[in-house]
């Protein structure tokens, strides 16, 4: 394949071609798809899931030919359903971007075809494969361009929203937990959502800082290495920690009345609560986690959160944060009154006039 081709477009003009298409099609089967795509593309696979299958076996147990002729027939079909029912109504000016596995043939036979009806299609050069090193060499460059600036705070201090506060008022900031769709704990997934695979948390990193100006400072929670069962690139990590921290500190009280709003799914799942709590059991035993269980029975919420906080998340906290973010100075902190709305847009105004922002 030549890049030379008017129908295909070099892999290193992608990041700032992407939003000149009127839509990105990823022709992969679904199950590709599930694990990485490009942000903002559509599935419109020409072999699925079984077919796929059904293909490479042939081609490794008879012949690539034997392959090629059953995968042309299943091919042809698949793409007349979707111009029957998914393309039909795209006027001439439509321009989509194709890909696949790597720019072949997949990606190649729907170009073609869309071409010869007459709209512009293009076929991205290296189909995922050069949009995956794109990411990687774009998490590293990443690394190397963007400053950070931290805001620490143990567990239910309101970091995340703050971030969103700080957002709102015009800042950039980096929602590694949004991105992760997990809050980073123990606790911390999110109810009936799964977590994005680590290829496509890395594309949704990549997506969110090849929106951002490297020229101005971004703002993001501190982390750990991992948010959930995901691990945030070293590269990318090791920048972050270089970053200047800034400490959002709340009373226990008000902490815990926050952990309540934001983990209320808990609360209506009694049984969930405790499965998540049992995974603590190596850690401090079969008699302390009865003991959770027994308070969740009885409703206790509050002063199981708060029991929580003060022998689980704040002393890892406490070690954690003076290692990972050498920045970090225990005078060089907000304070937020309460967890009202106005308390949060006040400290966030108040945190961003510190910093001379």
């Amino acid at each position: 394949m030549q890049p030379s081709n008017p129908h295909i477009l070099s892999i290193e003009k992608l990041a700032s071609s992407l939003n000149e298409f009127d839509a990105v099609i990823d022709v992969r089967s679904p199950a590709e798809f599930a694990l990485d795509h490009i942000p903002g593309a559509i599935n419109l696979p020409v072999l699925n899931n079984e077919e796929r299958i059904e293909i490479g076996t042939l081609y490794k147990q008879v012949s690539p030919f034997a392959a090629k002729k059953l995968g042309a027939a299943y091919v042809s079909r698949n793409i007349a359903n979707h111009l029957e029912n998914s393309l039909i109504d795209f006027p001439r000016e439509w321009r989509p971007l194709i890909y696949c596995w790597r720019g072949g043939e997949r990606s190649g036979a729907f170009t073609h075809i869309l071409n010869r009806i007459g709209w512009k299609a293009m076929q991205l050069q290296s189909g995922y494969q050069g949009f995956r090193r794109v990411v990687i060499d774009g998490l590293d460059q990443a690394a190397k361009d963007f400053s950070f600036q931290v805001i620490a705070g143990m567990t239910g201090s309101g970091k995340t929203r703050i971030l969103q506060e700080i957002g709102s008022l015009g800042q950039q900031i980096l929602d590694l937990e949004g991105l992760a769709i997990h809050r980073g704990s123990v606790l911390g997934n999110e109810p009936n959502i799964e977590q994005p695979s680590q290829k496509g948390f890395e594309t949704n990193l990549w997506n969110a800082l090849n929106n951002l100006d490297s020229s101005k400072i971004v703002f993001v929670e501190s982390e750990s290495k991992k948010v959930g069962g995901l691990h945030i690139p070293d590269p990318l990590m090791e920048r972050i920690r270089e970053g200047q921290c800034i400490e959002l500190r709340s009373s226990t009280a008000t902490r815990v009345s926050w952990l309540l709003r934001e983990y209320r799914h808990f609360l209506s799942n009694p049984d969930s609560f405790k499965q998540k709590l049992g995974l603590l059991t190596s850690r401090y035993g079969k008699v302390q986690i009865a003991k959770w269980h027994d308070a969740i029975d009885a409703g206790d919420f509050d002063g199981l959160v708060e029991e929580l906080l003060v022998m689980h998340y704040d002393p890892s906290y406490q070690s954690s944060i003076v290692r990972n973010f050498p920045s970090y100075r225990e005078d060089h902190f907000v304070q937020l009154e309460n967890d009202s709305d106005e308390a949060f847009a006040k400290t966030a105004k108040d945190l961003i006039t510190k910093l001379g922002l």
